[in-house]
């Protein structure tokens, strides 16, 4: 049964983290020249739904009234009042029970008519499909296929060709290569054409790998492709041939990876965070060509989504996460624990610090979170579905 919900707030509690030491102390963070101090940031909380629809969400105008909605599952969500309408024939999916069909997502304008459409990669190893938005008609969506198979649970979408528009990124399992999808350029071409990444049976590549994420590791200027197990590094031209791996301790399975030079010793760096265990990391990048792992926060289970934004405005990245509610259905360490969702103040240096702020204590992550301005005020907001429902985190200042 779908069941609406009505929006509330929440306020944010926070802690300091040194290097994997926790100091608790008030609410309160240093404030950079173009920043705000964190005890003047606050989340309000838009409850859009509270029935397990999707492992994440998506957004757009959909209706082109010039307010951003939300796109979960079979559903889309009319802002301001978050009525929800049909994109598909709904299933009914139970949060003890088993998974959704729809875990990554993204709202993108696929045949260029100038409409917001929804892509979505659904349970892993099985279809992507775009969803067409019929105009402010009524009735689901046509339905495309992207391609039949697509792996890594971390799999998602970046400009790889730097044409401007999104790409698909993740593996075909049945072959182990991981490989990229162009997205169409003109309307009358919507094919999303495969070009190979690696080799058959590469590592990150099986049906539920974990851990996946594109940024220039070798400051050449070009994203590679990173992975638990290392790095496939960006050729000039993407589409021609395979790229070349560099192996890489990058930690444990994980969720999505970023790379930043977080030390500023001019190497970039590599952060990630655990998709069932303990644990978010930074991954210092040595000159001697190793990777040091230090431990940021191991507070709570289940980070199995990860964005890097800034959130106060100080123009530093700082980390959105939280707990995947019941990711598999009371089987992994601290299932019951609390569904915190957090970001995560970043101050660099020599020894870099992270400050936990926590935004809200029952709504977590699923397996992607969205930043964005939501609502066109110069400020970052939140965007999540998971097993707990959909949710939209409006940023405030106070």
């Amino acid at each position: 049964m779908f069941i609406p919900a009505s929006p509330s707030s929440r306020i944010s509690a926070s802690l300091t983290i040194l290097l994997g030491t926790i100091l608790l102390h008030p609410s309160m963070a240093r404030q950079d020249a173009s920043g705000v101090p964190a005890s003047e940031i606050s989340f309000r909380k838009h409850t859009l739904s509270s029935t397990f629809l999707a492992e994440g969400a998506a957004i757009g105008d959909v209706n082109q009234d010039g307010l951003m909605d939300v796109m979960a599952g079979a559903f889309w969500f009319e802002a301001p009042d978050w009525t929800a309408h049909e994109l598909e024939e709904p299933q009914e999916f139970h949060y003890d029970k088993g998974y959704s069909n729809a875990f990554i997502s993204y709202g993108m304008d696929v045949n260029q008519d100038g409409w917001v459409d929804f892509v979505r990669i659904g349970f892993p190893g099985k279809e992507v499909q775009w969803f067409e938005n019929p105009k402010n008609k009524p009735g689901h969506w046509e339905v495309h296929l992207i391609y039949e198979s697509l792996g890594n649970e971390s799999a998602g979408f970046f400009d790889v060709d730097k044409d401007g528009i999104k790409d698909i990124v993740g593996s075909i399992p049945e072959t182990g290569e991981m490989v990229w999808f162009r997205a169409p350029s003109r309307p009358d071409d919507l094919a999303w054409k495969k070009y190979p990444i690696s080799e058959k049976k590469s590592p990150g590549t099986a049906q539920f790998s974990h851990g996946l994420g594109m940024g220039d590791i070798n400051g050449d200027g070009r994203k590679d492709l990173l992975i638990t197990g290392g790095w496939w590094e960006a050729p000039e031209d993407p589409t021609k041939g395979l790229w070349e791996f560099h192996a890489a301790n990058l930690g444990e399975p994980a969720a999505q990876m970023f790379v930043h030079d977080f030390n500023e010793d001019g190497l970039p760096d590599v952060v990630s965070s655990s998709a069932h265990k303990l644990g978010i990391w930074w991954h210092e990048q040595k000159k001697s060509g190793q990777w040091e792992t230090h431990l940021i926060d191991e507070s709570f289970t289940q980070t199995h989504g990860l964005e890097l934004v800034d959130i106060n405005g100080d123009g530093h990245p700082d980390l959105v996460t939280g707990k995947r509610y019941f990711a598999h259905m009371g089987n992994d360490p601290g299932e019951y624990d609390t569904p915190y969702l957090s970001w995560y103040e970043f101050r660099p240096g020599p020894e870099p610090q992270w400050t936990q702020h926590v935004i809200d204590k029952d709504s977590g992550v699923g397996v992607h979170v969205i930043t964005e301005d939501f609502n066109g005020n110069g400020l970052i907001d939140i965007v999540v579905a998971n097993k707990k429902g959909v949710f939209v985190f409006e940023q405030i200042r106070e």
